[in-house]
């Protein structure tokens, strides 16, 4: 029998999950043993969804808006509990439960390692939705304790950050989005790491002055890629991280969690990469 695996999520056309699975299992010899598909699922029509699967499904990959959603089907990791957010569903067997996990935070590691980044201090985080949240946990995994937010609406940010600051032991120092930060005096006029999670495309001299006050970069959303962020990192010769390699991080533990085997990030991004190029206009 087949074994099915999907992403599900809405919209669901735009989705680099197929591709990015399917080429984890050709690497890895079991094309012929799993295969994956993608369907359109909202908050709305998840329980009937996931109702209907039957015992050939492992498990499905979940974006938005269905991750908080998916966190009543089945027991939440302690990284899902935490986040209140849920990417992925792996369906129990032999009356075992269903498992909910959130693979973002182990992706966000494993991306920035990749580029021998494993530990900092301090941090400057572009942005306070969800991207965001998942990264403070992830910077605070690193060993981040003090990290200035740039967000356009204090109440909002502290309302969605301070949850997950508190804690995680990280003090939070929140100014406005739209020009460089004021970094604290016992900083330096350093920090160790930039990361931006908003989808919008920064402007290129707020780009360019982020980068001048960090040694690394990760640049969370692969819209617009590469971005502003992506191209002033490059410029400064920085250690960058981009959404393609968050993406592929957080793939390749669904992969682990679906298979029970560990791909080569390799294949995966270059397959991601020669898509989103595919997908660009021509100039």
């Amino acid at each position: 029998m087949v074994r099915r695996c999907a992403v599900i999520g809405s919209p669901i056309a735009h989705s680099l999950s197929p591709l990015l699975h399917r080429t984890a299992y050709a690497e890895l010899g079991i094309a012929d043993e799993y295969q994956y598909d993608a369907f359109e699922v909202t908050p709305d029509t998840l329980d009937e969804f996931v109702a209907g699967l039957g015992s050939e499904w492992v498990g499905l990959s979940v974006t938005a808006p269905d991750k908080q959603a998916l966190l009543c089907h089945g027991v939440a990791d302690p990284l899902a509990e935490a986040l209140r957010s849920a990417n992925t569903l792996i369906l129990g067997r032999d009356g075992e439960p269903n498992r909910v996990y959130n693979t973002d935070i182990v992706g966000f590691g494993a991306a920035l390692a990749r580029q021998g980044v494993r530990t900092a201090r301090t941090a400057v985080l572009v942005g306070n939705g969800a991207t965001a949240r998942t990264a403070l946990l992830g910077l605070a995994r690193l060993g981040v304790d003090d990290a200035v937010v740039l967000a356009r609406d204090e109440s909002r940010a502290r309302a969605s950050l301070d949850p997950i600051a508190g804690p995680a032991g990280v003090r939070l120092r929140v100014q406005p989005f739209g020009s460089a930060p004021e970094l604290p005096e016992e900083w330096n006029g350093h920090a160790d790491l930039l990361v931006s999670t908003v989808p919008v495309e920064v402007p290129d001299n707020l780009a360019s002055a982020l980068v001048q006050k960090v040694s690394a970069v990760f640049e969370a959303t692969y819209n617009h890629y590469p971005t502003a962020i992506d191209r002033a990192a490059a410029r400064a010769g920085l250690v960058s991280v981009d959404g393609l390699d968050f993406l592929v991080g957080q793939a390749l533990d669904q992969i682990r969690l679906m298979t029970g085997r560990q791909a080569d990030p390799g294949p995966l991004l270059a397959a991601c990469r020669a898509e989103i190029a595919r997908r660009q206009p021509s100039a």
